[in-house]
């Protein structure tokens, strides 16, 4: 008889298992797989709650998530402090625990006792050892729980952990993917004399990492580029990614000095973000685009390819120290590298060249090789086909290539801008670098941003309403003059006020002659001027 009772519980607690090994649960969201197994752990055990709490992304508490028979825990967004209280001390032991006595003295929950729980018994989610929460079931009335309900529990923990870590992780992944693509540029900008290019690879898994580039301009005008890598991968690499490239473009705003961006950068990292590391190049253009200032923190140097010669890396560039990774500030250099007409300059992080089976200087030598300029996007596929061909990349690559463009026309210049007051940065941007290209000294260059930036404005204000429009540019050098035409395709209306006008007489004063034609299509302002004898900007 003995035997018998004995079998009957063994198939009974069989049977109690396979309540929460059920592979149809695998069709489900967590969210429904965590409330059916919830809801299969209070029925066998014979509870009147089951709540499952998970560890924050700190480390430090645990949240209510799902709950079956006290579900205000979850909605009330419940949190313990790992280590305090009943839930934190399974937390902090990874032992199950079990109390009779449910009080402010026992729990920090006052859900529980407010509840009227007798009893309760939790154990720890465990994934490979790492923890994951806590799973608790209590009930209203006396209850003694043996060692098989506690093992039995232990079981259905496991269980949920394998969901868990399964629909988390996949969670995480996606979550990852999206943030880092929506922090990737989605297009290069456009501008005139540059060609731009760039690649992202995932690392095999295709977990995500803390790889990323950037290309943009601030109000000065000056282009700027950076890439990076954060340490790390997954979700909170990427969530560190994207919080370091707005510390870059925001500090980017106040100075012209790229090692002076990434000491305020590594400012910011060590004092927000203590637990952070990571390589950053970073580049500033000059307004003629004939040079880069660039500084590195802890990262490769680029790739110089110009035409007729051998692509080179830029080792005249000083390597500091990686962003975040000591207590004490550094002085931070830079260097400035000449980039002439037709060459390229490309960026790159480490799993482009870094390969378990080879030295570093090998993958460098070879990426040298591969690097020819011509146009960006070719560059980067060139790139990415004799460096990683076939194989599947060990870790994230990001690419980004740029190529000085020779002009087809050096004299001409034509320009279409949004009326908007934001496109005249755009425009004093591509002035700064087109006059000095044709002779322009820094007296010419300072007088014409004023009398343009008059022409357009004055365009902007007048001929559109708020459904705006287009101003065309127009610029063209011939024998030491510059002519100058901002046309638009509005109806101009009269200035609003007293003392306007202004724009026009500055006009007059910086230029040799101007002209104002209103035409039923539209309003052309052509600008002259002889330039100057003196040394060109």
């Amino acid at each position: 008889m003995p035997r018998a009772v004995d079998k009957n519980k063994a198939e009974d607690r069989l049977r109690r298992i396979e309540a929460v090994t059920d592979s149809d649960l695998a069709h489900l969201q967590v969210e429904d797989v965590l409330q059916v197994l919830l809801d299969r752990v209070r029925e066998n055990l014979d509870a009147d709650t089951a709540t499952i709490l998970l560890l924050d992304a700190s480390g430090q508490q645990l949240v209510a998530t799902a709950s079956s028979g006290i579900e205000e825990e979850v909605r009330q967004g419940v949190r313990v402090r790992v280590g305090e209280g009943f839930a934190g001390r399974i937390a902090a032991d990874l032992k199950p625990y079990l109390i009779n006595e449910v009080s402010e003295n026992t729990v920090v929950n006052p859900l529980l006792w407010r509840k009227g729980i007798q009893t309760l018994v939790g154990v720890p989610l465990l994934s490979e050892g790492r923890l994951l929460g806590i799973l608790h079931v209590g009930t209203l009335r006396d209850r003694e729980f043996d060692e098989n309900d506690v093992q039995w529990l232990r079981v259905a923990a496991d269980r949920i952990a394998i969901h868990l870590n399964s629909q988390l992780t996949a969670t995480e992944r996606n979550a990852a993917t999206t943030l880092q693509r929506s922090l990737l540029p989605s297009k290069l900008p456009r501008i005139p004399g540059l060609d731009f290019g760039a690649r992202y690879v995932p690392g095999e898994r295709l977990e995500i990492s803390g790889d990323w580039y950037d290309v943009f301009t601030v109000p000065s005008g000056r282009l700027c580029m950076a890439i990076g890598d954060v340490v790390g991968r997954g979700l909170s690499a990427a969530m560190v990614m994207g919080r370091l490239r707005t510390a870059v473009r925001a500090h980017a705003l106040d100075s012209d000095d790229p090692a002076e961006v990434l000491s305020k950068v590594d400012r910011h990292v060590r004092h927000f973000e203590p637990e952070t590391m990571a390589t950053v190049a970073f580049g500033i253009w000059e307004p003629s685009f004939e040079a880069v200032h660039l500084s590195l923190a802890g990262h490769l140097p680029p790739v110089v390819a110009a035409e007729g010669e051998p692509s080179r890396l830029v080792n005249e560039a000083p390597v500091d120290a990686p962003i975040g990774v000591s207590s004490a500030p550094q002085r931070r250099r830079r260097v400035t590298v000449p980039i002439p007409h037709g060459a390229s300059l490309l960026f790159y992080t480490d799993g482009l060249v870094e390969r378990r089976d080879r030295p570093l200087e090998e993958g460098l030598a070879a990426l040298c090789e591969a690097a020819r300029t011509g146009p960006a996007d070719l560059l980067c596929a060139e790139v990415m086909s004799k460096l990683v061909g076939t194989e599947v990349p060990t870790d994230d690559i990001a690419v980004l290539a740029v190529r000085r463009q020779t002009p087809s026309a050096p004299h001409k210049l034509d320009l279409e801008i949004d009326a908007v007051p934001e496109a005249l940065a755009d425009v004093r941007s591509e002035l700064r670098r087109w006059l000095p290209n044709v002779g322009a000294s820094e007296d010419d260059v300072a007088d014409l941003l004023i009398a343009v930036g008059e022409a357009v404005a004055n365009s902007i204000e007048h001929a559109y309403g708020p459904q705006g429009g287009k101003v065309e540019i127009h610029l063209e050098a011939h024998n030491r003059e510059v002519q100058i035409g901002v046309c638009d395709t509005g109806t101009w209306r009269a200035a609003r006020g007293t003392h306007r006008g202004r724009g026009t007489q500055l006009m007059r004063q910086l230029c040799d002659e101007v002209t104002i034609d209103h035409e039923q299509a539209g309003t052309c302002v052509v600008l002259r001027k002889q330039l100057s004898e003196g040394e060109s900007a």
